[in-house]
């Protein structure tokens, strides 16, 4: 447990405003935000997640998904449980929206400086804060973030991009490579089945690219909630505002957790790849 960043204490109304996402959580005394990571204990928000990984692994870079960054390298990736989304078609409910603080069945207690020390032992220099959302373990991936820069270890970050502005640019000093989950081109999409703002994801993307890190961006394709053709041109056309080098992964969906829908064809993958591939350089189907 560790204090947190980005928070406001609201005198006038006995509660605290966290304003790390553009969720804005108002909490009061023993409550926790929509992630189930950050709580208010008697008027400061800690980080529930602090130094708390539920899945430690190695992975080939290409898993991010990332294939213009380091092909080849393997990479330590880590997360906590916890999300500031709630996706109904999300594909890693079980550590996304576990909201038991008290698990610690599965919860293990490693500190920054121990992932650097695993990265030594198995002569890595790369690590991804990744599996769950990372904005949530803010504190945790900062932290660890920085270590890494000292150390000469590079950095990813795979994140919906719901994080405010203010924070993202505190962090992207210490972060070399994004993969932003691009969920519809829809607001209501974003607003009715994913609970969060299309606009703060797009502004995330933007901010990345100005900051000239490296980016990529994945755009998980369902039949029937976000196959409008029309709409992924729309995508298509602000990436390539952005940089037509911009690399894009279109997945295939599999039915997860609230959601069911047939997994997506390999038709329709070949169709957005097509489309994609009239604005953008570089286009890739996963999942299949």
């Amino acid at each position: 447990m560790k204090e947190a960043l980005y928070y406001e204490l609201k005198e006038s109304e006995d509660k605290i405003l966290c304003v790390l996402c553009p969720r804005g959580c108002k909490l009061d005394d023993g409550q926790s935000g929509v992630c189930g990571t950050r709580e208010n204990i008697e008027g400061t928000l800690y980080s529930m997640v602090y130094e708390k990984p539920v899945a430690i692994h190695i992975d080939p870079i290409e898993k991010k998904p990332l294939y213009h960054f380091f092909p080849g390298v393997r990479i330590l990736s880590l997360g906590t449980y916890g999300c500031n989304l709630a996706c109904k078609f999300c594909q890693n409910a079980d550590i996304s929206q576990e909201k038991d603080t008290s698990s610690s069945l599965y919860i293990q207690s490693v500190p920054p400086d121990e992932i650097i020390s695993m990265c030594k032992e198995n002569d890595l220099k790369f690590v991804a804060f990744t599996y769950n959302e990372p904005t949530v373990f803010y504190e945790y991936m900062y932290d660890t973030a920085v270590l890494c820069k000292f150390n000469d270890i590079k950095t990813v970050v795979v994140s919906n991009g719901q994080i405010n502005e203010t924070p993202l640019r505190y962090l992207l000093p210490y972060i070399d490579a994004f993969n932003i989950d691009l969920k519809s081109f829809n607001p209501e999409f974003y607003k009715k089945i994913c609970n969060g703002y299309l606009e703060t994801t797009l502004n995330t993307i933007k901010v990345i690219a100005e900051e000239k890190k490296h980016l990529e961006v994945t755009f998980l394709l369902i039949e029937r909630y976000n196959d409008d053709e029309n709409e992924f041109r729309q995508m298509c056309e602000f990436l390539r505002s952005i940089s037509k080098n911009i690399v894009l992964h279109i997945s295939r969906a599999f039915p997860r957790y609230e959601l069911d829908f047939n997994p997506t064809s390999a038709l329709m993958l070949k169709n957005f790849e097509e489309i994609a591939r009239e604005y953008l350089k570089f286009v890739y189907i996963g999942n299949i």
